[in-house]
């Protein structure tokens, strides 16, 4: 297993991927890693949603009826398995909104890295429609939550490779304070 500096840096987005995908058991293992991440107060402000198979023709018709289409968008339909990312929110006096979907954030940051590494191909996408009525009551979505997009995961593909991400000059993003 790689160690967290070399996952990554090996970590890309892959917007295309076969139709293999983890097991809901494998999923598990990876979802209770990911779930380690930094949570002021341990609220674990999130949940995360599978989706297969008929859900993502399911999840097709809402995002059209979200944008005022008819029939069902194809979106979906480009990974075997999407994982609904859902910052849902608890009562705190020390732990304010932001600060809790920023943990929800990193679960599905911290998800993808892990999904990566274990050799799945996985893109996080989101959309205006992620805020719409027809897909928060597809997802079941309760008044304290709020969808943050879809981990799109499958198998890489063989004679693949993922557009390389530049390399990040961290003398630009890193200074003493002023």
């Amino acid at each position: 297993m790689a160690g967290a500096m070399e996952a990554a840096l090996a970590r890309r987005s892959w917007s295309k991927v076969t139709d293999e995908a983890p097991t809901h058991d494998e999923l598990l293992r990876i979802v209770a890693a990911a779930g380690r991440v930094a949570d002021h107060s341990s609220l674990r402000p999130w949940r995360l949603i599978e989706l297969r198979g008929d859900d993502r023709e399911r999840l097709g018709r809402a995002i059209n009826k979200a944008n005022g289409d008819k029939g069902s968008s194809s979106k979906p339909l480009r990974a075997p398995l999407l994982i609904a990312v859902v910052a849902s929110y608890r009562k705190s006096h020390k732990v304010p909104r932001w600060e809790q979907e920023a943990v929800a954030s990193g679960v599905a940051h911290l998800l993808s890295l892990l999904l990566d590494e274990a050799g799945w191909g996985v893109i996080w996408r989101t959309g205006h429609y992620t805020r719409s009525k027809a897909v928060a009551k597809l997802h079941g979505l309760g008044k304290n939550e709020e969808l943050l997009g879809w981990l799109y995961v499958g198998g890489k593909p063989a004679n693949s490779r993922p557009e390389r991400r530049k390399t990040v000059d961290a003398r630009e993003f890193l200074s003493p304070l002023p």
